[in-house]
């Protein structure tokens, strides 16, 4: 204290004054901290929203928020654009090939389908995972990547699980180029 005492008759009120000044700013700060209103959420009544789906999209168009059909043609924008996993034909040759396993993670945005442990016989000490990976939207067979995990079980505490190169991969891939290039060509039919 006697050293702080003499260090502070040293300085003049003024240097003391900007010395201090940023901590007490930054105390001011730190403890006057709140979100100012303007950036605040604004509460809804959800009672004077739309319950049903086609009041909800008559208000999105309303707003800017969608897109109508007499919009594009006039060429007006919304803000938001949509991308459906139904017009994506590997998307939907996937689930559709493998719609008899449960799925585990669907994430159209991260391009991933996972499936549950999958056992299609009584013995349930052997059970395969598949993976699919969309890397591209293109009907090819590198736009896949698939990978297949097979579980080995002696009890239900002493399971081994190995990431597996088998036929399984390759029929899967064949089969979801196959299924999705006839989707492509059915819905190319439909738009003639």
């Amino acid at each position: 204290m006697i050293i702080k005492y003499k260090f502070c008759q040293n300085l003049s009120f003024v240097e003391i004054f900007f010395k201090y000044l940023p901590i007490f700013v930054l105390f001011l700060l730190l403890t006057n901290c709140g979100v100012p209103n303007w950036a605040k959420p604004s509460k809804v009544d959800s009672r004077s929203q739309p319950v049903n789906a086609k009041e909800k999209a008559r208000k999105n168009i309303n707003e800017g928020r969608g897109i109508s059909i007499g919009g594009a043609l006039k060429g007006r924008r919304g803000g938001t654009t949509y991308e459906f996993s139904t017009s994506n034909s590997l998307w939907r040759a996937s689930l559709e090939l493998i719609d008899f396993i449960p799925l585990s993670t669907v994430d159209y945005s991260g391009g991933i389908i996972i499936t549950d442990w999958y056992s299609d016989s009584a013995d349930s000490s052997e059970s395969v995972k598949i993976t699919i990976r969309f890397l591209s939207n293109e009907i090819q067979s590198n736009s896949l990547k698939i990978i297949v995990h097979n579980k080995k079980c002696k009890t239900n505490e002493n399971c081994n699980i190995n990431e597996i190169d088998s036929k399984i991969k390759q029929e899967l891939r064949r089969s979801i180029i196959t299924k999705a290039a006839q989707f492509e060509r059915d819905s190319k039919k439909t738009k003639k």
